[in-house]
């Protein structure tokens, strides 16, 4: 009897210690998921963790909006893996965090501590990983999935999210799509991180715990999600972001930049970036990220047959491109692409680069979350409008908020569904409020001209044509006329940092009906208060013939560097 006592009391001791030992590491193993921290490695040993974020590709056509159900929409990670992981969505916030850390660069010996393991009992080095969390009501439950190769580094993971029934995604929903590509991870084991690695790793700490920034003379804060972020993310960027531009490529597709006209944001940045010191580096192994350095404009100009209907020769081309680089240099077939970047204007980007470089940071003027914009990886790039590339300030600004006595103004081509609509319910003399035209009309005298109408207007009607990206989103901005978006699914540019509802009202495409109404509703103080912000951000949408702090090149160039570093 007492043998069996002894044994029962041994028993419960077990038990007991088996308790405190999970509840102790694994409270450390799930805090780490939550607070969404960094990786940790195992000093003296070739091999390290790390976690990956995961991009966020929204499938429309796939949300159920049949009535009674809850909306949902299918979000996919393009990797090597058959590994699926169904997340439910929830409410993200984002708030200001007070950093943990200074403001000031680690050295070697701090770089190392971020990938520092803790101990476990024994006294050994434990491997504790951040890992894509599944979240059902009350269980939580952590998959590992351990990649084969270097190479492989992003499993497949499928989610989903709850959207509205609509079928449009709300910029809050976007910011909960990227917020949720950053928070789920997948844990795998690699050789200890490079140098570039462990860079990488110190900016996205230092983003995620930013000193605390109240004022600055030189951001407006409600214009952005969280300012200590971006500016601690900006500062970063000038610090340490190198980028390898390759020389392979033949004019005129290749490093022929193109500075006038509606795709002129692609050659601009191609110009900038090239004669860039600060940021070009000749040593790939010292790049965070690699430049495929073509024009979107001068590829359908060079290569497209007209009557064809079909870009399948433009594919090739750009995949007999990625041939030769991946076959002269690793650094492609070592990501997977995953480190590179492209910056396209025209149209057809989207679907020319969808197949061979889907997994590259793609920075598209044609930002539409409808054809393939993928949350977390993919980059919403500013379409401006260059008419003289020696002066690309001219004519900038407007009247005062004052001053501005009409209420909305459109002229444009009748390109698409949407734009004859909005001259069927609005255009010619129905509303002397409303102008908007096919053509600006003449009359005997002094006639307006667009600019005229831009710079007098309260607001500045901006409808989808053929695509979701139009450059009167920008030209709003250049004239200080506060942009209403007509545009469903389309991801505005630097949505990651700038809030665009601070300063520019989303109308519905099918509120189109409504849309004085919509503008009527808002408070002349409200509208002041908007048409300022306008003339706040509208640094970040102007192209100097030098680049100049927060200006487009900058802010094009942050929202890679951004996406790069959460991919981390």
């Amino acid at each position: 009897m007492k043998l069996l006592r002894s044994a029962g009391v041994v028993f419960v001791f077990i038990l007991a210690f088996q308790f405190v030992n999970i509840q102790y590491y694994g409270g450390d193993i799930f805090s780490l998921s939550s607070r969404d921290e960094f990786p940790v490695s195992i000093h003296g040993s070739t091999e390290s963790i790390r976690p990956l974020s995961g991009p966020v590709r929204v499938n429309v056509s796939s949300w159920r909006s049949a009535e009674g159900e809850r909306a949902g929409l299918e979000e996919d990670y393009v990797t090597g893996s058959d590994t699926n992981v169904s997340v439910q969505s929830h409410d993200d916030s984002f708030v200001e965090t007070r950093s943990s850390l200074n403001g000031s660069d680690a050295d070697t010996d701090a770089l190392d501590s971020l990938v520092e393991t803790r101990s476990s009992l024994n006294g050994s080095y434990v491997d504790i990983v951040e890992d894509a969390e599944i979240v059902n009501e009350n269980n939580r439950n952590v998959e590992t999935l351990e990649s084969k190769s270097d190479d492989n580094l992003s499993p497949e993971v499928k989610r989903v999210m709850n959207v509205s029934n609509s079928g449009v995604v709300s910029i809050s929903e976007m910011m909960s799509l990227l917020h949720q590509s950053r928070t789920t991870h997948v844990s795998l084991k690699m050789k200890r991180p490079s140098a570039v690695d462990q860079e990488l790793l110190y900016a996205r700490t230092q983003i995620e715990n930013p000193p605390m920034v109240k004022n600055d003379p030189l951001l407006h804060g409600p214009l952005y999600w969280n300012l200590s972020m971006f500016k601690r993310s900006y500062e970063l960027m000038e610090s340490k972001l190198k980028v390898y531009v390759y020389r392979e490529g033949k004019r005129p597709v290749f490093h022929k930049p193109v500075l006038k006209g509606i795709y002129a944001s692609e050659g601009w940045f191609m110009r900038q970036l090239k004669a860039s010191k600060t940021f070009v580096t000749k040593n790939p192994r010292k790049a965070h990220l690699f430049y495929l350095p073509f024009s979107s404009k001068m590829l359908e100009e060079s290569l497209y047959v007209p009557g064809s209907h079909s870009d399948k020769n433009l594919v090739k081309f750009l995949k007999n491109y990625l041939d030769l680089v991946s076959s002269k240099y690793h650094f492609w077939n070592k990501t997977g692409g995953s480190d590179h970047f492209l910056v396209a204007c025209h149209d057809w980007a989207p679907s020319e680069t969808r197949q061979y470089m889907s997994n590259s940071i793609r920075a598209l003027c044609n930002s539409d979350v409808s054809e393939g914009f993928v949350f977390g990886k993919d980059v919403a790039l500013p379409e401006t409008t260059i008419l003289v590339p020696r002066r690309p300030l001219r004519a900038l600004g407007g009247k005062p908020a004052s001053q501005r006595h009409i209420l909305a103004f459109f002229a444009g081509g009748m390109h698409g569904y949407l734009r004859p609509l909005l001259l069927q319910t609005w255009g010619g003399n129905r509303d002397p409020d409303m102008k908007i035209f096919s053509e600006i009309p003449k009359s005997k005298g002094k006639n307006k001209s667009y600019m005229e109408f831009m710079k007098s207007s309260k607001y500045c009607i901006c409808p989808k044509g053929h695509e979701v990206n139009s450059p009167r989103v920008v030209e709003a901005l250049f004239y200080e006329c506060v942009p209403v978006i007509i545009s469903d699914n389309f991801v505005p540019p630097f949505f990651e940092v700038i809030n665009w509802e601070s300063f520019a009202v989303f109308v519905l495409e099918k509120d189109i009906p409504d849309l004085k109404n919509i503008l009527l509703s808002i408070s002349e103080e409200r509208y002041r208060e908007m048409q300022m912000r306008v003339k706040m951000v509208q640094k970040h949408f102007l192209w100097h013939s030098k680049p100049e702090r927060f200006d487009i090149f900058h802010m094009i160039l942050h929202s890679i560097w951004y996406n790069r570093v959460f991919q981390t």
